[in-house]
């Protein structure tokens, strides 16, 4: 693998030049919301015997799933990427919308007793958001063997069964193959052992700001630290956008592509991870891989469901002209 520290982009090339595989959750999303507000129907001195019920206005049965939403968005960007995850014999009908969106289904293991993964989430008028899952299939994830996928440029270690998460890097790290660390939502429940031998050695290192202060508090390691495990680190920062670190290099900042309606925030950090991994596979900068995940992230929050929005290079060239300038969306463009 080299030092993981001067971690290069990905080899440039076509969508059948480059081949990334993206191992995690699949599942289907059921999205509520709520008028109001949840803060104000919590009481601080009462939270240990939380009792609620909220009404909702609506509800959407959407594809999700962190892989598979990451997959759709490099389909989309005319990537063929390889999903590698574990699901029910329910997944007939989402397969198909999959693999007509240019993802690669061919990694996916069907289990023959339990269902799809299901994600149960009410957004609030705030935008906050309570969340529940059931791993069903996802739990069986851990018996793919990535040999059986081929040869690929990365592997991206999404948020999955944890156990089928430090296989698949136990794995790429063995061999020397190439992965980027997105422990994301999984970082809550696994201890610092497991989280340090999820990092170390990585390419790229996914998080959001509270999951790189989270990783930090768990793991012990300060930001230094943990950039002398991975070659890069890009975190998000919601609304105040993305920041990238590599070791003794200048950090990069990006600001975001503005959304006049935010609509549903689900998989909107699946999407700016599939602009991202594109254009670092195009041989991009730094900073226009960001640029490119801004503005799928600005597009997934304007649509209901993780999976729902398009790539329009028109629209494209001028949002991304309106939110940073026109150099930045010729070079991007180009390639869309």
């Amino acid at each position: 693998m080299g030092d993981p520290r001067v971690a290069e982009a990905l080899p440039a090339g076509s969508f059948a030049a480059v081949r990334i595989a993206v191992s995690g959750s699949i599942a289907t999303d059921h999205l509520m919301t709520f008028g109001g507000s949840f803060s104000e129907q919590l009481i601080a001195e009462r939270l240990h015997h939380v009792s609620l019920s909220f009404l909702v206005d609506g509800l959407e049965i959407r594809r999700g799933g962190a892989a598979a939403n990451i997959c759709f968005g490099l389909g989309a960007l005319r990537l063929r990427p390889v999903l590698v995850g574990s699901v029910g014999e329910d997944f007939g009908e989402y397969r198909e919308w999959l693999d007509a969106h240019g993802v690669d289904t061919s990694g996916i293991r069907v289990s023959k007793s339990l269902q799809t993964a299901r994600f149960i989430c009410t957004t609030d008028a705030e935008q906050a958001q309570i969340a529940t899952f059931y791993a069903g299939a996802m739990s069986e994830a851990r018996e793919i063997d990535l040999d059986t996928i081929g040869a690929v440029d990365l592997v991206v270690v999404s948020p999955n069964d944890p156990a089928a998460m430090v296989e698949h890097t136990t794995h790429c790290r063995g061999r020397g193959q190439r992965f980027a660390a997105d422990p994301s939502q999984q970082l809550a429940i696994l201890d610092a052992d497991p989280i340090r031998g999820l990092v170390a050695g990585a390419d790229i290192l996914f998080g959001n700001a509270y999951e790189a202060a989270l990783l930090e508090h768990k793991t012990g390691w300060s930001a230094d630290d943990v950039l002398a495990q991975v070659g890069t680190r890009v975190t998000t920062h919601g609304g105040d956008g993305i920041v990238i670190e590599r070791a003794g290099q200048p950090t990069v900042s990006v600001g975001v592509v503005p959304a006049p309606a935010i609509i549903e925030p689900t998989g909107v950090g699946d999407a700016f991870r599939a602009g991202y991994l594109a254009a670092q596979s195009w041989g991009l900068s730094l900073e226009r891989s960001a640029q490119l995940g801004a503005l799928l992230a600005t597009w997934c929050v304007e649509s209901v469901g993780p999976q729902e929005y398009t790539v329009d290079p028109v629209e494209a060239k001028e949002r991304l002209t309106e939110a940073y300038d026109e150099v930045a969306a010729a070079e991007i463009c180009a390639h869309l």
